[in-house]
């Protein structure tokens, strides 16, 4: 699963507002996936950025009285800042309207299209959500508005570059029907091929330069016009690995890299796994292999969105709860299909159960025998019969695998629930086992007593370091405490000390 070379990317938000939960869901998750593919052995490139160059932008910076450039520099930073409070491995953060690499590698890929005979210009009237930053058809509106931002789009008439994506219909629909670009869950699969399969027609893939207010990326030797900001977006995919330069990073992580991943939630499911596929078919590129696809975050059944005033500062919300319980309820808690409604509350509960309960409690228990039973030093596993250790064993060698395939799937609360099955059965192994009467047992002159002692001591060590191994991709932090706990000093472990306390948290809006 591992093999070979991984470049795993977000997608780049818009930065007309500070950033919120519902991207850090994003993060997180494209974060666990490298760091998983890392401890596996294999190379992994992990990218995410900002989207600068988009009208929504420009309006928000207007109605704040700031100049552009300020606001969208301001907001930006904010994203960049979230590697620290989320614990990001990020290789790269490509800002569209002020990274060099980007401008050069659009207008590149703008040619190739061109050359290709899929770019020409047309007078259109349409109806615009700025929300999408996209023409939308009257059969696509509820009641007349936007069905992702609840917006009336505005009636839009001017002369634009469009491009030929019905071109690309069918080579798309076979591509992703024999699972070469493979969309993950099945049900956004099923979506993209019912599109397709509903007609595709060609898009504008530009602005006029004054309904853009100047803000974005010209037309190649048309610079009364502006790259249209999805097209400009789609390309950092290839421009953050320097495409129109002669950077070898593209050739090794796109061109020759095993896999090329996106992550995207599924109100932009059509750019990424419609437009873009077909951009690269146009121009001649290789095309992404996974299109991994979550759902939304609500707060009382609302979507969190910047736009929507419904929001939560991941930040914030990190210095109050902590890093961990922040991406352990991201991870454990939203599932693969369906959006998940967050509240402090249900972070808080979960990471006091599952860290002070389940991960701390079984991790302060093992090491407290240790040390009160063998003086801190860790045993040697041995296979002793009857000890009650031989299906905690079992459970750790299945562990990885399960977890392989899990994530395989996109399904974080599935693997999860693999290295969950470490804690259970040491948890059983100990009530089994009843490491306290062996010892009574040894005391007493009993032998066999103090090997099975010895076994089961050093079996539950040894699960102990599977699962903080295991628990490495998805909460860093946590699992180099624990890590930290098991590892000895000069022959003995770190004495038993509380690795997740339960303080008083306040409740972050």
């Amino acid at each position: 699963m591992t093999a070979g070379r991984h470049y795993i990317t977000t997608t780049i938000p818009y930065v007309n507002a500070r950033p919120h939960l519902g991207f850090a869901l994003e993060l997180v998750q494209a974060d666990t996936l490298a760091r998983h593919h890392r401890h596996r052995g294999a190379q992994v490139r992990l990218v995410s950025g900002t989207d600068d160059n988009s009208l929504k932008n420009v309006l928000a910076a207007e109605a704040a009285g700031v100049d552009v450039r300020s606001f969208v520099d301001r907001n930006a930073d904010a994203f960049a800042a979230l590697r620290a409070p989320l614990a990001l491995s990020l290789d790269d953060f490509i800002r569209t309207s002020s990274d060099p690499r980007h401008r050069v590698g659009v207008e590149r890929l703008w040619r190739r299209c061109a050359a290709s005979g899929d770019l020409y210009r047309k007078e259109y009237e349409g109806l615009y959500c700025v929300g999408c930053e996209q023409f939308c058809t009257p059969e696509e509106l509820v009641d007349g508005r936007c069905a992702e931002h609840g917006t009336e789009p505005r009636l839009v008439a001017e002369e634009n570059w469009f491009f030929r994506l019905s071109r690309y219909a069918g080579r798309l629909h076979r591509l992703i029907s024999d699972g070469e670009l493979r969309i993950e869950p099945a049900v956004r699969r099923n979506e993209v091929l019912a599109l397709i399969e509903g007609g595709l027609h060609d898009i504008s893939v530009s602005r006029s330069h004054g309904r853009a207010r100047g803000w974005g990326i010209p037309v190649p030797d048309d610079p009364d016009q502006v790259v249209y900001v999805w097209w400009d977006a789609l390309g950092n995919y290839v421009t953050s690995l320097g495409y129109g330069t002669d950077d070898p990073a593209y050739d090794r992580w796109w061109a020759d890299g095993e896999r090329r991943v996106h992550l995207a939630g599924k109100g932009v499911v059509r750019f990424h796994a419609v437009y873009w596929p077909a951009m690269l078919l146009s121009a001649g590129l290789p095309l992404p292999t996974d299109i991994l696809v979550h759902d939304y975050l609500t707060v009382d059944g609302r979507k969190i969105s910047k736009s929507g005033g419904t929001t939560v500062d991941p930040a914030a919300l990190a210095a109050v709860h902590g890093t961990d319980a922040v991406r352990w309820w991201l991870l454990r808690d939203v599932p693969r299909v369906g959006d998940a409604d967050f509240t402090p509350d249900r972070l808080t509960a979960r990471a006091d159960a599952d860290f002070a309960g389940g991960l701390g409690n079984l991790v302060h228990r093992v090491v407290t025998m240790v040390h009160r039973f063998r003086g801190g030093t860790v045993p040697a596993c041995a296979a002793v019969p009857s000890t009650g250790a031989s299906g905690l064993a079992g459970v750790c060698r299945e562990v990885p695998g399960l977890v392989d395939a899990a994530l395989a799937d996109f399904d974080f609360r599935r693997a999860l629930r693999a290295v969950w099955s470490i804690v259970e059965e040491a948890n059983r192994c100990v009530d089994a086992a009843r490491p306290w009467e062996l010892a009574r047992a040894e005391r007493q002159g009993d032998g066999a007593a103090a090997r099975r002692l010895d076994a089961v001591l050093g079996a539950l060590v040894a699960a102990c370091r599977v699962l903080a191994g295991e628990l490495g991709p998805f909460v860093p932090g946590a699992a180099a405490r624990i890590a930290e706990q098991l590892t000895p000093v000069e022959g003995r472990l770190p004495a038993a000390r509380p690795l997740f306390p339960r303080p008083a948290r306040p409740t972050v809006e």
